[in-house]
């Protein structure tokens, strides 16, 4: 069986650190590099959810998407939401792992896995990595249907090739309009409307767009969106990443058990449709 080191110097190399946005807060937050891991957890929150669900699971490292602490703090005491998360993952010595901006842009990346969950054809970044020669590392992905649909056909394939959420699929554009290429970006796209309206685009499949970027992107041209809930939209990368770890583990003889939370970690619980008009 690896050590956490040698399964997190495989880590680092699936995701470079060096790679993530300056702001962000990746790498290892917790774990004693010695400790023996034969089983591990993938999920995209790092919510004491899944820290219950690592210590059930008997498994020594979890790998999330998010990072815990993305901000500076001043204690890690146990009656704060991460503190608690903290604790019950050093008392059980549970190491834990963030890949988040540097997974985004990696190749293959976090939106690599959601066009790959919708079924779409790749066809490069929709912001390339300018250190990447190969051209294949970046924000986002611009895409191709094998066959043209309607706006409103492929926001019913995104509804039923994401997991379920509160939120479900919203749709900004005419239905009917025909889509043949698309952008996809998985988490918060709204800052990549410049790049998806240079890219030629149909449609622009992303999370947490906001009133005033999609009114104007709307405005701005014919250009469909559609917008998922933030959780659903990287949970993909969860099951892609799982099968990278697979494939190390194979490739070492290590027999790691890769496991990928199915809880819904999205914050969203309920949603109530208004029925009254403005007065």
């Amino acid at each position: 069986m690896p050590r956490l080191s040698d399964v997190l110097a495989e880590l680092d190399a699936l995701w470079p650190p060096e790679r993530a946005e300056s702001w962000d807060a990746v790498g290892t937050v917790c774990g004693d590099p010695d400790t023996v891991v034969d089983r591990v957890l993938l999920a995209v929150d790092p919510v004491h959810a899944i820290a219950e669900e690592a210590l059930s699971l008997g498994a020594q490292l979890i790998v999330t998407h998010h990072p815990l602490y993305l901000r500076g703090t001043t204690t890690v005491a146990a009656d704060t939401f991460k503190g608690r998360v903290v604790h019950t993952l050093i008392k059980h010595d549970i190491a834990l792992h963030v890949a988040h901006t540097n997974a985004d842009s990696a190749d293959p990346g976090v939106s690599d896995a959601l066009a790959g969950a919708l079924d779409l054809r790749v066809e490069g970044p929709l912001v390339p990595d300018p250190t990447d020669p190969k051209g294949r590392r970046g924000l986002g992905r611009i895409c191709v249907l094998d066959h043209p649909e309607t706006l409103g056909e492929f926001a019913a394939r995104a509804a039923a090739r994401l997991p379920a959420t509160a939120q479900g699929i919203r749709l900004a554009g005419d239905p009917s309009a025909t889509v043949r290429r698309v952008a996809v970006s998985g988490g918060s796209g709204d800052s990549l409307f410049d790049a998806v309206r240079a890219a030629g685009v149909d449609a622009f499949l992303t999370a947490d767009l906001r009133h005033h970027p999609a009114s104007e992107a709307v405005q701005h041209s014919p250009l469909g969106l559609v917008d998922a809930a933030h959780w659903a939209t990287e949970w993909p990368w969860c099951e892609q990443a799982a099968a990278q770890l697979d494939a190390i583990s194979d490739r070492h003889g290590w027999d790691l058990r890769v496991h990928v939370s199915k809880q819904v970690t999205d914050p969203w619980t309920t949603t109530h449709h208004s029925s009254g008009a403005p007065n």
